[in-house]
């Protein structure tokens, strides 16, 4: 099975851990259905608002064939970092297979993404989608909504 490089992130951004499972599902489905629309296809891939998780959160995802994502490296670039500060906050932790998280419609991630990437290429890590990334079998999800191979 292909999975699309493109994922869901709930249709209204809500706490999900505060929801029930019939509306953590509505909310995958609706942002879901707006993809669809718009691609052409749906997407099997989720990444809850906040990096919130709970065994609700992750039951509703992965009943409708979703795998839930989590990154393992957060750029702060919603607190209004420069490019550099979000640099400084990766360098040196950096390793194979992280998630970077980032945001769009912040002050400084678009116009600090091309540096971003040229130096995590420079360290010699290949920038790719996060489907490449993700377990597709044996694996199970921990309550923080991380992958964990089996």
């Amino acid at each position: 099975m292909q999975v699309k490089r493109y994922g869901s992130h709930s249709d209204t951004h809500p706490h999900v851990n505060n929801l029930s499972y019939e509306k953590n599902i509505e909310e995958i489905e609706k942002s879901n259905d707006k993809i669809e629309k718009i691609t052409g296809a749906r997407t099997k891939l989720y990444r809850a608002p906040y990096g919130e998780y709970n065994d609700t959160v992750i039951k509703a995802a992965t009943d409708k064939g979703y795998y839930t994502i989590q990154w393992s490296l957060d750029t702060l670039d919603y607190t209004g970092l420069t490019g550099e500060e979000m640099w400084k906050r990766l360098d040196k932790k950096l390793t194979s297979g992280d998630i970077i998280l980032t945001h769009n419609g912040t002050k400084h991630t678009a116009d600090s993404l091309d540096m971003l990437l040229k130096n995590i290429k420079q360290k010699g890590f290949e920038v790719v989608p996060v489907s490449e990334l993700i377990y597709k079998d044996n694996y199970k999800i921990d309550s923080t909504g991380m992958q964990i191979q089996r």
